[in-house]
């Protein structure tokens, strides 16, 4: 009887490590492997180191009149003295000492002759740019354009017949598949690292020409302007940010879409400079008490909050109040998801705009602008078209300086006077309360 119980114990030992052995080989088989595809890719993958020329502080000087005293050789103050005042006393000299700030990111070659991609914030204010290739030659590189608003730069180094990255197409990119970073993290050459897409489409703030990729895909300073890889070796993404409290990697990275880099690339190259379009509208997200009080059925779009004067919205038929639900034939999913689509688009064509206007939905025409390169000049000082509070069923008041200072608020707000029916009261406020602007 206990052989028998023995022998039965051992068959099922047997039969769960059989088929431990095999679900684990079966979990082995299925992750991914990524080594073909560095080896095919890894060498177009490159360092950029930077430096730039900063000018140290004067030395302090005497006050007038007074002049470093003589000392005795050897005196253990003559050095400190030097130290704070230079020699003679009064600064030492009318030149301050130079010294150079260095900074490392990532790059990747996009064609044979050198044009390379990297982020802006890599390079920008650089008074020289080093690429290092993957062979450890390494080679200055002329600057050819950057574009702020995109975070993407482009370099020229003096080369031929380099190794190339293939590109891919981040539109074809979906949540939950696997992608490759490679780059230099803190100086690390070609350190690689891998995760999954975590969102598609995210909104950065300051950032609100880039749809984002958000991976979890381990990034570090000094990843930044290198590719981001699919399974297939292309690059659909470059890597830009994390969102981080520490300074280092907690899960959250961002890439800037392949498609729109190289969009910009195309423009740094031919024109030198980056197009955009330009709507002219400040906008907000549709919370669930708007949605039911504009007749939505969910929270979507992007509502018209202000229409700046004098812009293609002040020229075309939307109104403030109106809630964009599709742009160019695009759905407006959130009011972050407008900029992007924008600033996408070709200045001076005739788009399409539907919009949600008093429980109704209405089709508008625009015709873009071109986005002004400089940011004020998209806010000016001047009056702003803003929704009629009539429309909202309230009426308010600004906020007097005593009651700025009850609320302890330096500037701004306004305070509720009465309610009727309409979106405010739908959306619950009260007379009585403060709206901070």
């Amino acid at each position: 009887m206990y052989v028998n119980n023995l022998n039965h114990w051992y068959r099922s030992l047997l039969a769960l490590s059989v088929a431990v052995l095999f679900s684990s080989t079966a979990l082995a088989a299925s992750l991914p492997d990524f080594t073909q595809l560095v080896e095919d890719y890894g060498a177009a993958v490159v360092n950029i180191s930077t430096s730039q020329h900063v000018q140290s502080k004067r030395q302090r000087q005497l006050p007038e009149g007074l002049e470093m005293p003589e000392l005795p050789e050897g005196s253990p103050f003559g050095e400190l003295f030097r130290h704070f005042f230079g020699e003679g006393g009064q600064g030492g000299g009318s030149v301050p000492p130079r010294r150079d700030s260095k900074s490392l990111g990532s790059g990747f070659i996009v064609s044979k002759d050198g044009y390379v991609v990297t982020n802006n914030h890599v390079v920008e204010n650089a008074d020289e740019i080093i690429v290092r290739l993957s062979d450890r030659r390494e080679l200055q590189a002329k600057l050819i354009g950057t574009d702020p608003r995109s975070d993407i730069a482009l370099l020229k180094i003096d080369a031929d017949d380099l190794p190339t990255v293939k590109l891919g197409k981040d539109n074809d990119l979906k949540v939950g598949e696997w992608v490759l970073a490679i780059g230099s993290p803190f100086g690390f050459d070609h350190s690689v690292t891998a995760g999954i897409v975590s969102a598609k489409g995210r909104s950065l703030p300051k950032d609100n020409y880039v749809p984002f990729i958000q991976t979890d895909v381990a990034i570090n300073p000094g990843n930044s302007g290198g590719p981001l890889f699919n399974l297939d070796g292309e690059v659909v993404g470059v890597n830009s940010q994390i969102y981080s409290r520490s300074g280092g990697f907690m899960g959250l990275s961002f890439a800037i879409p392949i498609d729109l880099a190289m969009n910009v690339v195309e423009q740094l190259k031919s024109e030198g400079h980056v197009t955009r379009g330009w709507l002219g509208v400040f906008i907000q997200d549709v919370t669930r008490e708007l949605a039911e009080s504009f007749g939505l059925d969910k929270p979507r779009g992007a509502l018209v909050a202000k229409i700046l004067p004098d812009s293609p919205a002040a020229n075309s038929d939307l109104k403030v109040g109106d809630v964009i639900l599709k742009f160019d034939g695009n759905d407006v999913t959130t009011s972050s998801s407008l900029p992007p689509l924008v600033g996408s688009s070709e200045v001076g064509v005739k788009l399409h705009v539907k919009v949600m206007r008093q429980g109704k939905k209405h089709k508008v025409q625009v015709v873009l602008g071109e986005l002004p390169s400089d940011d004020s000049a998209i806010i000016p000082a001047s009056q702003i078209q803003e929704i009629d509070p009539g429309r909202l069923g309230l009426t308010y008041s600004d906020l007097n300086e005593q009651q700025r200072l009850n609320l302890e608020i330096g500037s701004g707000g306004v305070i509720i006077d009465s309610v009727t029916t309409g979106p405010a009261g739908n959306a619950g406020l009260k007379k009585g309360d403060v709206v901070l602007m």
